[in-house]
């Protein structure tokens, strides 16, 4: 796993300090959620999974079609099921449109309450006026605030009732395509047990999501109909889901808890994956290597395990001998865009010139496909330094500090790239369009 950040070891947060990066957990969250997004008709193609470093039991939806998910919601999920429902819940808000609707109720809001605002301001007038001695600040302030009020709990009402027809679209999809909505119900379970100390100091109309025990009891019915509501886990697909668990589980938390999680005499594969993470977290690398080289051992063709074989000779500052287990990684994950940022990486971090051709093929690609990866363009800045060509080193550079929200830093390098190019080429609009850019000041 790794963040956002060019150079960091595994798991470093983004420059957002939130974003993770892993082509394994990726691929899992894909998995579930294809039929899913089958079901409801949501272009999986343009439908995003996020992941984020939160150690809460949450996912939300945001930017129109990305689905963020906590890391914290895979560490404690045990089974596919109620991964696969949080998902199911996501795609019920993108697929009823839920967050167009929502900003065009948040635009009445604030029609509503300058109106409400503007009719307590008369009301103050009044009262002085009548009064002709100062103001009743008491029934003043009331009738300032009431309306703000108001349409804050009207708004909040409209939230909770978009999150109950979330639930509601999620078993739809799942039972559309196949799946159990048990784990659904484990999840609002799961909801209802850590609120159950605190729900009787809450007040209903302040809350933007129904109480856990009201949204089960308004799907259990539902979902108990289900013909699938016993179906079992597939053995195949909890066996990853275990291995993504362990892998996650060992890099956020330390080396206590994945001891206590996955104590020695669990001989599992996800129990092992766990340690030999650990292993390399707290820098025993012939440890590492040994465990990671057993993994291999019993499943050659994982990817992820010659990927994390890979990543520990990176960091370890073997990056030569990193090469070819991320290399074979890369073959056997071929979506894997961390795999491959990670493999460029290795690439320019040998300082060997002949490998530059290799990183800016592999790094072009990755950023033609996700034109936002600001870890793939710094390392081809760093290809194209190796090779001499200092106007894409430039460029790439001023790309990749533009995506980190560096937008000094980001106009020097452009500057300096627009005058190596030919006046409008490729080249120079990209980094004039750098150059034209003013960030919002808000």
């Amino acid at each position: 796993m790794a963040g956002q950040t060019i150079g960091r070891p595994a798991l470093a947060q983004s420059s957002s300090q939130i974003i993770v990066r892993d082509a394994e957990t990726e691929q899992l969250m894909r998995d579930y959620a294809t039929p899913i997004f089958k079901a409801a008709g949501v272009n999986a193609g343009a439908t995003r999974i996020i992941l984020v470093q939160d150690r809460a039991f949450n996912a939300f939806v945001a930017n129109g079609r990305k689905i963020f998910i906590n890391l914290g919601t895979i560490m404690e999920a045990k089974t596919p099921s109620e991964l696969i429902g949080v998902i199911a819940h996501e795609t019920g808000h993108i697929a009823g449109g839920h967050l167009v609707r929502q900003r065009l109720e948040l635009a009445n809001a604030q029609i509503y309450a300058v109106a409400g605002m503007l009719l307590g301001a008369g009301a103050v007038v009044g009262t002085a006026r009548n009064r002709q001695v100062g103001v009743d600040s008491g029934g003043a302030m009331g009738a300032i605030l009431g309306p703000q009020e108001m349409v804050r709990r009207a708004l909040l009402s409209y939230q909770r009732g978009e999150e109950q027809a979330a639930d509601i679209a999620a078993v739809k999809y799942l039972n559309a395509s196949g799946q159990s909505p048990k784990g659904l119900l484990t999840t609002l379970e799961r909801f209802q047990n850590e609120m159950l100390f605190k729900s009787q100091a809450l007040d209903p109309y302040l809350l933007s999501h129904p109480l856990p025990a009201e949204r089960i009891s308004n799907l259990q019915e539902q979902a108990r109909r289900s013909p699938n509501f016993d179906k079992p886990e597939n053995p195949a697909l909890q066996a990853r889901h275990d291995l993504v668990r362990a892998k996650v589980i060992a890099f956020v938390g330390n080396t206590a808890e994945t001891g206590r999680r996955y104590p020695l005499s669990d001989t599992s594969l996800a129990a092992r994956y766990a340690r030999a993470v650990a292993a390399y977290r707290n820098g025993r690398l012939p440890d590492a290597l040994a465990q990671i080289d057993a993994l291999i051992a019993t499943q050659p063709n994982n990817a992820y395990f010659h990927e994390l074989k890979g990543q520990t000779l990176l960091e370890a500052g073997r990056a030569g001998q990193a090469i070819e287990p991320l290399r074979r990684a890369a073959a056997l994950a071929p979506r894997g865009v961390s795999i491959r940022v990670m493999l460029g990486h290795a690439y320019v971090a040998t300082n060997n010139p002949t490998y530059a051709n290799d990183a800016i093929k592999i790094l072009t690609r990755v950023t033609q496909e996700e034109d936002d990866n600001a870890d793939a363009f710094q390392f081809l800045s760093m290809a194209y330094e190796r090779k001499g060509d200092q106007a894409n080193a430039m460029l790439s550079a001023a790309q990749g500090l533009f995506l980190a929200g560096k937008f000094v830093e980001a106009r020097t390098q452009a500057d300096r790239a627009k005058r190596q190019f030919k006046e409008n080429s490729p080249g120079w609009l990209k980094a004039d369009d750098i150059l034209e850019y003013r960030p919002p000041k808000d």
